[in-house]
This record gives C-alpha cells, structure tokens and sequence, in this order.
C-alpha cells in the first residue's frame, strides 16, 4: 500500500507561483507519479508526470513551460512547481501513483492523494 498526502496549496494572484509538494510513504519503489487536477467540471485532467528514475517528465499542453514537475526518491516526494499562474489553474490538485510508467489515464493510478486547493485570482 502507499499513502500520499499533498501540500503548498494556496491562493495567489494571477503571475504568481506556488510549489505543491506530495509525500509518499509505504511501498514507495518504483512508483510512476503524476499530477492531476479538478476545476469545476466532473473531470480530472492530467497536468503532469514523472517516471520512478526521474528522467522522464509529461506534461499537460497548457502548462508546459510553467510548471516542472521533479521527485526526490530519498525524501519519498514529489514536487510541482508553478509559476505564471493564471485563474484557469484553478483546482484542486491530486498527487496520484502506479506501479510503472507514467500514464495520462484517472485509471491508470492506484493510489491517490486527498488533494490540495490552488485558488488564482485575476
């Protein structure tokens, strides 16, 4: 089993950065990890991705270029940096693992955080 547990949300205003953070703890080897996040609609979109070696990074096309996604295998944590936050990157974001390679697929992921609050305003 893994547990995850997210935090750095927040709110900010529109330019601003924000990095979120996702510990794992239990049976952390080779977990490919990945960013979601949920607005308003009933979807969660996949917002980025890192492989277990940290050599391969994904991203959503409306991020690219402003967040970087990166872990630290010794601390069991993942970590999103935001930055030119604009009011559509409103929503809580989920930190979500799997034993393999990343994937962009909710069903894909067996273990999922509680989320945490990104509020940006104009």
């Amino acid at each position: 089993q893994v547990a995850l547990v997210e935090s750095g949300g927040g709110a900010v205003q529109t330019g601003g950065s924000l990095r979120l953070s996702c510990a794992a703890s239990g049976r952390t080897s080779y977990l490919g990890m990945g960013w979601f996040r949920q607005g308003p609609g009933p979807e969660r979109e996949f917002v980025a991705g890192i492989n277990w070696h940290g050599i391969n990074t994904y991203y959503e096309d409306s991020v690219k270029g402003r967040f970087t996604i990166s872990r630290d295998n010794d601390e069991n944590t993942v970590y999103l940096e935001m930055s030119s936050l604009n009011p559509e990157d409103t929503a809580v974001y989920y930190c979500a693992a799997r034993r393999g390679p990343v994937a962009r697929e909710m069903s894909a992921y067996d273990y999922w955080g509680q989320g945490t609050r990104v509020t940006v305003s104009s």
